[in-house]
């Protein structure tokens, strides 16, 4: 402690701390001008692919990575002014990193598959997909996750590895899809007049395309009903629309028309066995003891 008191005592701190105070505050400046710095051009980035009519996923995406790489690089150089030896800091980081990835391989595996995303595209903001067995709309891809609303509204975070992996159904791809319905009519009813029924009810739909042609055709014959298969085309924004419109008006169309819509039903038949005959009335003798 003595030491310690001389050495004070001795020393002239002020151009000590002077020297500290400059460099601290010439790291600030740079720290903060620089983050200025990385916002503005990853501003710019942003009009410039915007103006290129590139998708807004990929937009998005690549600004983080941007914005990521020129912040680090600012960090830095504000160590570098406080006099610290970055290049040993640097060598550190990537031996710690190393060690980091191994132990966050499944975050880097999201990282790889964010980009797989981005460069592929199956998806883009707005679309409407199945990936890991949750449907919703796109909303955002991240770096590490892909962000969605389902259609009651809730946000779903998915990582961007399970999305990837697995298998992407994207119902917006396209600007037309098939509606797939099934009429069931009884079998002693005019198959004939439910064809016509059912195909007038498609064509009259305001919202029913024309093109692709409409498919309506026996699809089954089951246990309690023949079964029509009605295929029309719509618009991807009509879908569910028509949808519903053509199955409430198929059912009160075809009872309209004397049409039967059976419920499921199974034939029960009983059969009375035959009484077993007496002995006694046989004229048999009964075994002896009983």
């Amino acid at each position: 402690m003595q030491d310690i008191r001389e050495f004070f005592s001795n020393a002239d701190l002020m151009p000590m701390l002077t020297d500290w105070a400059i460099k601290i505050v010439l790291a600030l400046l740079i720290y903060v001008i620089g983050k200025w710095i990385a916002n503005r051009v990853t501003a710019f980035v942003r009009r410039l692919m915007g103006v290129r009519a590139a998708d807004p996923t990929l937009i998005n995406f690549l600004s983080n990575v941007v914005y990521a790489i020129l912040l680090a690089a600012v960090i830095l150089a504000s160590l570098d002014t406080l006099g610290l030896p970055v290049t040993s800091l640097v060598a550190v980081v990537g031996a710690a990193g190393l060690a980091v990835g191994l132990a966050l391989k499944d975050s880097l595996g999201n990282f790889a598959s964010g980009v797989m995303l981005v460069m592929f595209r199956p998806f883009v903001k707005g679309d409407v997909v199945e990936v890991a067995g949750v449907t919703g709309k796109v909303d955002q891809v991240l770096i590490f996750s892909t962000i969605m609303t389902t259609p009651d509204n809730k946000k779903i975070i998915i990582p961007n590895g399970q999305v990837a992996a697995g298998t992407i159904t994207n119902y917006t791809a396209h600007d037309q899809r098939r509606v797939d319905l099934v009429f069931g009519v009884g079998y002693d009813d005019d198959l004939k007049v439910a064809r016509e029924v059912l195909t007038r009810i498609c064509s009259n739909h305001p919202k029913v395309l024309k093109e692709p042609e409409t498919s309506i055709f026996v699809l089954n014959l089951g246990d309690s009903s023949v079964d029509f298969a009605v295929r029309p085309w719509a618009k991807t924004a009509d879908y569910w629309t028509v949808w519903g419109d053509l199955l409430e008006q198929g059912k009160l169309e075809l009872e309209a028309a004397g049409c039967n819509i059976p419920y499921p039903q199974t034939d029960v038949h009983l059969y009375q066995a035959k009484p077993l005959s007496d002995p006694e009335k046989s004229g048999q003798e009964k075994p002896h003891g009983q």
